[in-house]
């Protein structure tokens, strides 16, 4: 008689070195298995869809997208995959984005392995689990001040970009953009929009 069958994971992290260990730590437990491994955002998602895993462990920050926005497509197409983040910078708006977009466990990546897998067992059988720190802190910050458009254009800004550059890529007008912008820096009562995004990218807010 056969016991039930393991949970099949996605591991995506962009540190070729962190992956590997954490899917060597995992394949030791008899009820997972890694069923496919990802080092950038586009990737996870390919490995998603040719994978259908039961759960996606997705590092917060990846190349091409990150795991917020990963997770938002994977509820979209893989309603049935469980989405946990790990993540090494742990911002109260990285938690509040998380949830939003139906995260369902997030974690820093200072856990153990053991624990690591014990949350999986917990994220897989439907319930939440939120680090208690990274949750307090979450609660002490408060909510973004930022409208979704604010947060965007103000991401857009963070590489020196110029306002047409941004107008282009967010398919905006330039008026509309330096609106946008001037809006987002008096909110967060900031010098220029470059201290904005360092306000806005510390808080997790961006």
């Amino acid at each position: 008689m056969t016991g039930p069958r393991p949970v099949r994971l996605l591991l995506a992290d962009d540190e070729h070195l962190i992956r590997g260990a954490l899917a060597a730590l995992l394949s030791l437990e008899d009820d997972l298995t890694v069923v496919a491994e990802a080092a950038s955002g586009p990737e996870a998602l390919a490995m998603a869809r040719a994978h259908a895993p039961d759960v996606a462990v997705l590092d917060l920050q990846m190349p091409g997208a990150d795991g917020v926005k990963v997770a938002t497509t994977l509820r979209a197409e893989l309603p049935g995959c469980r989405v946990l983040i790990v993540t090494s910078h742990g911002r109260p708006g990285h938690l509040k984005r998380a949830l939003a977009a139906g995260v369902r466990g997030f974690v820093p990546k200072t856990v153990s392995a053991q624990r690591l897998a014990e949350i999986i067992r917990t994220v897989h059988a439907g319930n939440r689990y939120v680090d208690p720190e990274l949750a307090a802190d979450a609660i002490a910050a408060g909510d973004s001040p930022l409208t979704v458009r604010e947060a965007e254009v103000l991401d857009l800004a963070a590489d020196g970009a110029p306002v047409a550059e941004i107008a282009e890529r967010a398919a905006l007008s330039q008026g509309t953009v330096r609106n946008y912008l001037s809006s987002a820096v008096s909110k967060l009562g900031a010098e220029n929009r470059h201290a904005a995004v360092r306000l806005a990218r510390e808080r997790g807010w961006v």
